[in-house]
């Protein structure tokens, strides 16, 4: 079970700094009709999921029917009235930006979110979805990722703190879904797993000593560094110069700055040939817009017989669809510009700048087990968080953000994949 850290009667009372949160701070103005219709569509469809939805801790459940005696997870609505306003006048957008704000809390955050990404397409009547975009909000312009957009991009996540990473990432300061050799995933085993996982991607890529290898998408460094101490030549670029500083201290500390240049640089502007090119859960930044410049590179920058080793994030086509046309709250609040591909999507944008697919596995189980290490680790900091200048409302938008995400990977509404890609005119190099 998981519970705020703020304690869910005092959450609702929390203040909000209107100069950070403007949006958060108070609810959105919009017409008693739209905000009575949220409420009744959203009072049926809950009606018919295994979740109890209450008005305050003390009150009846407000959208119950009878059920059988059980754990259900429980959503807490401490202000009914904002909670239904904020999403009758932005959706989704709405229903995060109410947790924010402390209108809503949930004894089991994960196990009431997995139930509703679970049901998504049950939310809204058939008939109803065809309003969707009179309802929803569409991607802001600045949020495209042009070279210079992309960089403003990056920088409201990733440069955030590497303070703020340091305290609920493990040791690797790997930012991505590990590879876990049992389950349930246990702390101490962390970084063995994130370690599993990019090892498997440099054995795909065959990298051994004396490769070429190119990473898009630097992180903080570890998966360079793994593959220098293979003997490995490499090149790793990065759009986030927090990533970039504790990379290159990371790399020199270990003696390997003689193998591992860092760059500040987009993948666009990379040149040169590569034996072997390795992204991890970069695509999901690149935006729809981008993915054919983003494989065009890829095939530009690989040798004859080399290989591209990737991770991806993936969702279903229908739903990769709906929501590139959409702001969401993530994109909002958490990865302005980015869109989660499909395999369909990587599939046929690889295939026309000339990349064939010649392995793909998918390990969704293992992303949701990463998610829960993060977020149980972050909110055990909750007082370092603080202590950094982050404040409670940025910690909620955080507890929802990781609850948000591993809820997704164990509904299967996401899967995460590594692939192998190698050029169609060139077959694979035999393995060393």
């Amino acid at each position: 079970m998981t519970v705020s850290y703020i304690p869910a009667h005092e959450s609702a009372l929390a203040p909000v700094d209107p100069a950070r949160w403007p949006d958060v701070a108070r609810p959105p103005r919009t017409s008693a009709l739209r905000t009575a219709v949220a409420e009744r569509i959203l009072g049926r469809a809950l009606a018919r999921l295994p979740l109890r939805v209450r008005r305050g801790p003390q009150e009846p459940a407000a959208y119950d029917v009878p059920r059988q005696a059980g754990a259900l997870p429980t959503l807490t609505l401490h202000d009914p009235e904002a909670f239904h306003r904020r999403i009758g006048a932005d959706g989704l957008i709405g229903f995060g930006e109410s947790y924010m704000a402390g209108e809503w809390d949930s004894d089991d955050l994960v196990g009431a979110l997995t139930v509703l990404a679970g049901h998504v397409d049950e939310l809204v009547p058939a008939p109803l979805r065809r309003l969707r975009d009179a309802w929803v909000r569409r991607r802001p312009e600045q949020q495209r990722n042009t070279p210079e957009g992309a960089r403003e991009n990056i920088h409201r996540h990733y440069d955030l703190s590497n303070e703020l990473f340091t305290l609920f990432l493990d040791r690797s300061m790997s930012y991505s879904s590990a590879v876990f050799a049992a389950f349930p995933a246990q702390p101490a085993t962390f970084t063995a797993a994130q370690h599993r996982k990019i090892d498997r991607l440099l054995d795909l890529a065959d990298v051994g000593p004396g490769t070429r290898l190119l990473e898009i998408g630097t992180g903080w460094g570890e998966l360079a560094l793994r593959a220098a101490s293979r003997g490995a030549e490499v090149l790793t670029v990065t759009l986030s110069a927090e990533q970039r500083d504790l990379a290159r201290e990371r790399i020199a500390a270990a003696g390997l700055g003689d193998r591992v240049t860092v760059e500040l640089r987009d993948y666009r502007h990379v040149g040169g040939s590569f034996d072997a090119v390795v992204s991890v859960e970069m695509i999901e930044a690149v935006g729809a817009e981008y993915w054919a410049t983003y494989f065009a590179a890829l095939r530009r920058l690989l040798a004859p017989g080399g290989r591209v080793a990737l991770q991806a994030i993936t969702m279903p086509h229908e739903r990769m669809l709906l929501t590139a046309r959409t702001h969401t709250w993530i994109s909002k609040y958490i990865f302005p510009g980015g869109l989660i591909p499909s395999r369909e999507a990587i599939a046929r944008t690889s295939a026309a700048a000339g990349l064939r697919t010649v392995a793909d596995d998918g390990f969704g189980d293992h992303y949701a087990e990463t998610l829960r290490l993060w977020r149980e680790e972050f909110d055990r900091q909750a007082d370092s968080v603080a202590a950094l200048g982050f404040d409670r409302t940025f910690h909620r938008m955080w507890e929802l953000y990781l609850a948000y995400s591993e809820a997704g990977f164990r509904s299967r509404y996401l899967d995460v994949r590594q692939l192998l890609l190698t050029a169609d005119d060139h077959g694979p190099r035999e393995p060393r």
